[in-house]
C-alpha cells in the first residue's frame, strides 16, 4: 500500500497549502453546527438501542431505519449534486498503481458522501454492544451492510458520472434519472391501500432486501438465510463498483464531451439571445453579463443544477401535495409553486452565488487588470443570476401548469416575490463568500465533489436566517387574514434586502482590494490526487 500512502501524503500537502486560511473559521463553526447535531443524533439512537426495554420498539424501526440510511447514502448526494471526495482519476491513471488500491481508496471516500449516516450506523452498534438483552456479535451484523452501500456508491457515481459526461444524452440521462427516482413515491402514495408498497419495503418488506436481511440477522431471525443474503448483497455491490470502476479508470470524459468542428454561421436566434443585455445595459456591464450567461449555459455543472431545479423540487414536493390528507398536503398544496421555486433557487445559489468567481478560475485576476471597478464585475455576476433564477422560476410555473397544479396571478406574484426577496439576501452574502472563500471549480464536472454534509451545513445555516423575512410576511397574512398585508411585508423586506445588499457589496470590494492576491492564488489552485 506504499502507493495509497503516497496518494494521501500528497492530498495532504495539496490541502494543507492551498486551504484558504480565510475560511477556516466558517467551516469550523459550519462543521462543528452541522455534525454537531448527527452526532446528537447518533447519541441518542445509541441511547435507545443500549435500553434493554426498547427492544420491541427497536424491532417495530430496525427494518425502515436501515432503509432510510441506504437511500440517504445513495440518494441524497445525487439530489445535492455533491458526490464527497473521490480520486482525481485523470491525474492518478498514468501512474503504475494497481486498479485495486485506487479502488479501495475510493471506497473508503465514499464515506464522505455520508458521514451523518455513519456516525449514525456507528451510534446503533455501540448502543447494541452496551445493550445487555442482546448478543455483543449482532453489532458486527452492521459490518456487510456499511461495506454494501460504500460498493454500491461507488458504482453508482462512476456510472452516474459517465453518462452525464456525453453531451449529447447528459441532460434526456438526468430527466430519465428523476423520473425513476419520482414514479416509486408517487404510485406509493395514490395508488390503491395507501402506503401499502412503503409498507412492503419496511414494515413487510421481503426478506431478500438488504436492509431486511441485517435487521433479521441483528434480531437473531433466519440467522444462516439472512447472512448469506446480506453478504450475496455486499459481494453483488463490490463487484458492480469495481467494474464500474475499471471503466471508469480508461473512460476519456474531454473526448466523451466534446463536438465535432462545425463551420462559422451567420447569427442565428441563440446569439440575439445572447445579447440580450446590450438591449438594456451598456458596456462594460452588458459584456460582463452577456459573458455569464454565454459561459454558464455551456457549463454542465450548471446546465445539470439548472435542470434539478424544476424536476427534483416537483419531484419532492408532489407526492407530499397528491397524498391523503393532512398538514403536508394542506400547507404544499397551498403553497407548491413558491416551495419549488424556493427549492430551485437554493439549488442555483451553489453556482450562482457561493463562489461566482470558481468557475473564472485564474482568469479572474482579468478583473483586477481591466480598468472597470470591481463593483461592476461584482452586479454583472449577480444580474446574470437574477436573470437565470427568473428563467428557472418560469420553468416550475411551467412544470406546476402541465402537473395540473392550481396557478393565479397571486400565486405568481407570491412565487416570484418571495424568491425574489430572499435572493437580494442570498446575493448579499454570497458577494461575500465569493471573494473571502473563492475556489477554483471545474465547470466541465457535472456533480460537486465537495461532502454533501458541507452543503447541507451551509443550507442549515444561512438559509434560514435569510429566510426569517419571508416567514415574517407569512406571519402577517396569517395574523390579520389579508394579502394585503403580506405583500406590504414583502415589499418593506425588498428595501431592507436592498440595503443590505448595497453594504455587503461594498464590504465585498473592499475585501477584494485587500485579499485580490491571496483570491487569485485560491482560484489557480488545483485539485490533488483527491478532489473535495
Amino acid at each position: 500500500m506504499n502507493q495509497a500512502r503516497a496518494i494521501l501524503w500528497a492530498q495532504w500537502r495539496t490541502l494543507r497549502n492551498s486551504f484558504p486560511r480565510g475560511g477556516v473559521a466558517w467551516s469550523a463553526v459550519v462543521g462543528v453546527g452541522w455534525y454537531g447535531f448527527w452526532l446528537l443524533a447518533a447519541i441518542s439512537t445509541a441511547r435507545l438501542a443500549a435500553n434493554p426495554a426498547n427492544l420491541g420498539t427497536m424491532k417495530a424501526v430496525l427494518t425502515g431505519g436501515l432503509l432510510l440510511v441506504f437511500l440517504y447514502w445513495q440518494v441524497v448526494p445525487l439530489l445535492m449534486a455533491a458526490t464527497g471526495a473521490s480520486l482525481e482519476l485523470r491525474k492518478l491513471k498514468v501512474y503504475p498503481i494497481p486498479a485495486s488500491q485506487l479502488f479501495s481508496i475510493e471506497v473508503m471516500l465514499r464515506v464522505t458522501a455520508a458521514v451523518e449516516m455513519l456516525l449514525i450506523v456507528m451510534g446503533l452498534a455501540f448502543g447494541i454492544l452496551l445493550n445487555p438483552a442482546m448478543p455483543k456479535w449482532t453489532a458486527l451484523a452492521l459490518a456487510p451492510y456499511i461495506f454494501f452501500n460504500l460498493f454500491l456508491a461507488v458504482g453508482l457515481r462512476d456510472l452516474v458520472v459517465r453518462i452525464l459526461a456525453h453531451k449529447r444524452i447528459r441532460e434526456v440521462a438526468f430527466l430519465l434519472l428523476m423520473i425513476c427516482a419520482g414514479l416509486p413515491q408517487l404510485l406509493m402514495l395514490r395508488a390503491p391501500g395507501g402506503g401499502r408498497g412503503l409498507r412492503a419495503l419496511m414494515g413487510d418488506a421481503w426478506i431478500g432486501w438488504p436492509w431486511t436481511a441485517t435487521a433479521n440477522l441483528m434480531e437473531r431471525e433466519l440467522i444462516e438465510q439472512s447472512l448469506a443474503i446480506v453478504l450475496a448483497w455486499a459481494l453483488a455491490a463490490a463487484l458492480f463498483g469495481y467494474w464500474q470502476f475499471k471503466t471508469s479508470l480508461s473512460f476519456d470524459a474531454q473526448a466523451a464531451s466534446a463536438t465535432a468542428a462545425r463551420s462559422p454561421r451567420p447569427d442565428g436566434l441563440v446569439e440575439r439571445f445572447f445579447r440580450l443585455p446590450s438591449l438594456l445595459f451598456r458596456d462594460p456591464l452588458a459584456a460582463l453579463i452577456e459573458k455569464e450567461i454565454r459561459f454558464l449555459v455551456r457549463s454542465p455543472r450548471f446546465r445539470l443544477v439548472f435542470l434539478m431545479g424544476f424536476t427534483f423540487g416537483a419531484v419532492i414536493c408532489l407526492p407530499l401535495t397528491l397524498g391523503r390528507g393532512g398538514v403536508g398536503k394542506a400547507v404544499l398544496g397551498a403553497n407548491y409553486l413558491t416551495a419549488v421555486s424556493v427549492y430551485s433557487l437554493l439549488l442555483l445559489s451553489g453556482v450562482c452565488f457561493w463562489n461566482s468567481f470558481g468557475f473564472d478560475r485564474s482568469a479572474a485576476q482579468f478583473y483586477f487588470l481591466a480598468p472597470v471597478p470591481f463593483a461592476r464585475v461584482l452586479i454583472g455576476k449577480n444580474l446574470s443570476a437574477v436573470f437565470f433564477i427568473l428563467v428557472e422560476i418560469s420553468a416550475v410555473t411551467i412544470v406546476c401548469a402541465f402537473l395540473g397544479m392550481p396557478l393565479s396571478i397571486s400565486r405568481l406574484a407570491e412565487a416570484y416575490s418571495v424568491a425574489g426577496v430572499l435572493t437580494i439576501f442570498l446575493l448579499g452574502v454570497g458577494n461575500l463568500l465569493s471573494v473571502h472563500q473563492a475556489r477554483a471549480v471545474d465547470p466541465a464536472t457535472s456533480f460537486r465533489s465537495s461532502a454533501a454534509g458541507r452543503v447541507q451545513a451551509m443550507l442549515f445555516v444561512i438559509y434560514p436566517l435569510a429566510s426569517i423575512p419571508a416567514g415574517l410576511a407569512y406571519l402577517a397574512r396569517w395574523a390579520f387574514d389579508s394579502e394585503a398585508a403580506f405583500f406590504a411585508v414583502l415589499a418593506f423586506d425588498a428595501v431592507v434586502a436592498t440595503i443590505v445588499y448595497r453594504i455587503a457589496l461594498q464590504s465585498a470590494v473592499d475585501a477584494a482590494d485587500r485579499l485580490k492576491e491571496s483570491m487569485i492564488a485560491a482560484l489557480s489552485a488545483g485539485d490533488g490526487p483527491i478532489t473535495n
